[in-house]
């Protein structure tokens, strides 16, 4: 596959597998390994050294930072930030005498919109990030997380509400927050389980 084309970026060291999907105005840079059968949409960027497995699919700009190594079973909505040396399972009972390889033995891991995870981050397979959750660096997910949610510690576990442009937040007494960028409010349940924006946040047209 060659290198460069119109519609997408990779840098001569890269090595991308006969058969995988890069998307228009992805970047693929040094030392990255692309499968065949992985899914990269439009405007992707792959840092230094990142591995996508086949069966991998990750959608409208996502952003994998420096010796991230995504697995087969890892599928990634849009806008989803993935910080350096963040880790991927697929198997959570891995021996190395017992075959658990392909179809049937991996477990999905997926992130759903605007997911944020931290730089040296592990996420055990089989969990799903909810739109917009935030993890902290260096955790450990065991579990699900909801959206909006800010997670963090070894195992993760719920320390607050981030919205959607990536701020805390702080709810009064009516269980209201605004989002201090954007000006999108946001309300919390009743038994503070979980957060739902109450207006709509303009389509952002820049870029981190």
């Amino acid at each position: 596959m060659p290198h460069s084309t119109p519609d997408y970026y990779a840098h001569p060291t890269a090595v991308l597998d006969e058969g995988c999907h890069v998307g228009r105005g992805s970047r693929v840079w040094h030392f990255c390994h692309v499968s065949a059968g992985a899914d990269i949409g439009e405007d992707c960027n792959l840092g230094q050294n990142v591995f996508v497995a086949d069966g991998v699919v990750l959608g409208r700009n996502v952003k994998v930072q420096n010796n991230v190594s995504l697995y087969g079973g890892v599928i990634c909505e849009d806008d989803v930030f993935l910080g350096p040396s963040v880790v991927f399972t697929n198997v959570k009972n891995p021996r190395s005498a017992v075959p658990r390889k392909g179809a049937g033995q991996y477990q999905t891991t997926y992130l759903e919109q605007g997911v944020t995870i931290g730089a040296n981050a592990t996420i055990v397979c089989g969990t799903r990030l909810g739109r917009y959750a935030f993890v902290g660096a260096g955790s450990v997910v065991t579990h699900d997380v909801p959206a909006y949610a800010l997670v963090y510690g070894a195992p993760a576990r719920p320390q607050g509400w981030m919205s959607a442009y990536g701020h805390r937040l702080t709810f009064d007494a009516n269980r209201q927050a605004t989002c201090p960028e954007s000006g999108e409010q946001y309300e919390l349940s009743a038994d503070e389980q979980s957060v739902r924006p109450l207006l709509k946040t303009e389509k952002r047209t820049s870029k981190i």
